[in-house]
């Protein structure tokens, strides 16, 4: 019978106010999801819904099968609050209604 490999991964979950991290040894052939379940990040979090979170790889956005490989940081993605889009143009427009709108060069 073959050696199954094992692969050492990182898991964060990073959030405004903390970030959390654990190091996982997890058999190779492993997924990003099955490691982030496995890090138990969010065994106690009832306010994130999970069939909503996304994961990725060193800040690249990958689809939750994707076999993880060894020294991945496998990051937890939370949906975004607002587009990053609307609220820089909502903040320039509030910012030059109060003369605070920043100026070029």
């Amino acid at each position: 019978m073959a050696d199954v490999r094992s692969l050492v991964v990182t898991v964060v979950l990073a959030e405004a106010a903390s970030q959390r991290i654990v190091t996982l040894t997890v058999p190779e052939g492993a997924t990003a999801w099955q490691v982030v379940l496995l890090s138990r990040l969010l065994g106690d979090r009832e306010d994130l819904e999970l069939s909503r979170l996304g994961v990725a790889v060193y800040g690249r956005p990958v689809d939750r099968n994707r076999a993880v490989e060894h020294g991945d940081r496998v990051e937890i993605l939370r949906p975004l609050l607002q587009d990053p889009k609307v609220r820089r143009r909502r903040l320039a427009r509030d910012g030059a209604a109060t003369g605070r709108a920043a100026r070029k060069p």
